[in-house]
Parts: structure tokens; sequence; C-alpha cells
């Protein structure tokens, strides 16, 4: 199986060295296209992969064609690229906003299609995947996308109506977490902390505490009520949260990434 990459930003590297740590590829088995030589030199030297700077040979080359660029840039690389895929190809998009229709509008013709949403924590392994197949994608190809998208985190098939959805709590929602984690480490210093203890210290407290959601599978309710003893500080901070309509806030920002993913 060789598997290509149109793009090779942070979000393809991501998904390629999970491939690769993973022992799902080889670096032979990958092949990958860049618009600068500067990105093509870094790949192939972080990577051991096959870049060129032609798209059609990466489709023409691709049992599986990832493409990894920016929404606003796939007219242009599919109409570079669509000749050279061929009916058997599987196409994976992980691009936002793009739909199975919009994608195979662009292509001119049916294709085996899956569309992912993953998110930067796949750079360490930690990533959340949407998959939504498309309606000539066979139970094979979702298999082997949970799989491949699986090599870098957790993958999850999700309903093409859930996927800006998706997008903002998974796809959007690290840059949210970043800034409160920011702002965490921002309270620390005002306190007295030195700057980079408290970023270790706000940063490892996020991690916990998503951890001990998951495993413990416990409403993050009961685990808010679990940290807020009657009367002490930690019920005073949540009051103040509440005061500056904290959850509200957070509300607001997956509902502007829905309303712009719907928009793309």
């Amino acid at each position: 199986m060789r598997i290509g990459f149109i793009g090779l930003g942070n979000m393809a590297t991501a998904i390629i060295g999970g491939l690769l740590a993973q022992g799902i590829v080889e670096p032979g088995d990958v092949i990958g296209s860049a618009k600068t030589a500067a990105t093509r030199e870094r790949r192939a030297a972080e990577l051991g992969i096959e870049v060129t700077a032609d798209n059609a040979a990466v489709a023409r080359a691709a049992d599986v064609l990832v493409l990894a660029v920016k929404p606003v840039f796939f007219p242009e690389v599919i109409a570079e690229a669509r000749d050279a895929v061929r009916d058997e190809t599987l196409v994976v998009s992980i691009a936002a906003g793009l739909t199975v229709e919009v994608i195979e509008g662009l292509f001119g013709r049916p294709v085996r299609l899956v569309r992912c949403m993953p998110n930067t924590p796949a750079l360490v392994g930690a990533g959340c995947t949407a998959v939504c197949p498309g309606p000539r994608a066979t139970a094979d190809d979702e298999a082997l996308v949970l799989r491949l998208m699986g090599a870098c985190g957790t993958a999850s098939v999700i309903p093409e109506r859930l996927m800006d959805a998706a997008s903002a709590v998974a796809g959007s929602s690290p840059a949210f977490v970043f800034m409160f984690v920011e702002a965490l480490a921002d309270g620390g210093v005002a306190a007295g902390m030195p700057r980079a203890q408290a970023l270790e210290f706000a940063a490892q407290a996020v991690m916990g505490s998503a951890k001990l959601a998951l495993e413990t599978g416990r409403h993050p309710g009961e685990l808010k009520d679990m940290v807020c003893s009657p009367g002490g500080t930690t019920i005073e901070g949540v009051a103040a949260l509440e005061a500056g309509a904290f959850r509200a806030a957070v509300m607001e920002a997956v509902a502007a990434c829905v309303e712009k993913a719907q928009r793309l």
C-alpha cells in the first residue's frame, strides 16, 4: 500500500510520523508533495520519505491519497491531480468545512472518499480524529482510515452532519485550551510563581484533568464538585469564572467555529 500526501504541513507530518512510529508503513511506502523547496527538503530529512513538487505524481503513485492542504487550495490542487487519481484510489480529506458533495464536485466524478478532521495534538500522538466515510467508501475503507488516523491518537466515525461540530469541539478547541493554560499561568505569575513553573503546573493540571475525565467516565460537573470543598478556595474561583460567563463564552466559541465552517 502506497500512501500519498498532497501537502506536508504540521498535520500531514503528524499523521506520517504516527504511521511510521506504529510500523503501519515504512518510509518507502509514503510519497508527499509540498509547494516550497524548503518544506520538501525538511520533510525528506525528518521522515525519510519521497518528496516532490508534482501533485499529479503523488496522486498517480498513491493507493490512498490524503489531501492535506487548506480548504482554499482544494480547487487548485484537485484540478492538478484529479486526472491522475485512479477509480480504485481511496481519497482522504482532512479539510474543515468541505463536504463530500463539494469535494466530489471538484473531482468532477464520484470518488472513494473519506472525510477526516484531526487535531494538532496528533503531533504528540494524542490526537482526536472524526472520520466520515462518503457514499462510495467501503467498510474496508472505513476500517483502513480508522487504523491510519488511530496511529496518532483516537479516531471515531461520525455522520457528516456532525463534522462541523467535531471540527469545533476537537479540531479548533486546542487553541482554546492553550489560551486557558496561558491564562492559568498568567494568574500564577500574578500570584508570584516563576513563569516557567506556572506554565508547567497549568499544562500538567489540564492534561491530568482530561485524563481523569476520560479514564473515570464521570460527568465533568461531578469531577468539578469533587474539587470544590464547601466554603473553600476552589468554589470562589468557580464563582469568578461564572461571573465572567466562562461556560457561555466557550459555547459561543464553538458556535462561531461551526458557523465559519459552514461558510467555507
